[in-house]
């Protein structure tokens, strides 16, 4: 009777063994997935970073002029009234 379960769990633990190295989700597909998550979390926290970038552009533009001052002079080449604008053209840009 001893025997029987010393073999058993022998089984048992034989088993468990081929599952974790050669089965589905084995080890190595546990260490390819723990690799695309570092991958991701990088991707994510790069994408963090623009994104606070954007919502912080986003808040200074509906809260303050200055954003929307620089915006329309710099994209629209708008000025305010009684201002003179000169605008230099350098030899690069002729050609």
């Amino acid at each position: 009777m001893k025997w029987k379960l010393i073999l058993l769990l022998t089984c048992v633990l034989g088993y468990l063994q081929y599952a974790l190295w050669f089965g589905k989700n084995n080890m190595s597909d546990f260490h390819q997935v723990q690799q695309v998550l570092v991958e991701m979390q990088a991707q994510n926290s790069t994408l963090k970073l623009r994104n606070d970038r954007m919502y912080a552009e986003t808040a200074d533009l509906y809260n303050g002029l200055d954003a929307i001052e620089d915006r329309a002079r710099s994209n629209l080449g708008m000025i305010k009234p009684n201002e003179h604008f000169y605008r230099v053209i350098s030899d690069a840009e002729q050609n």
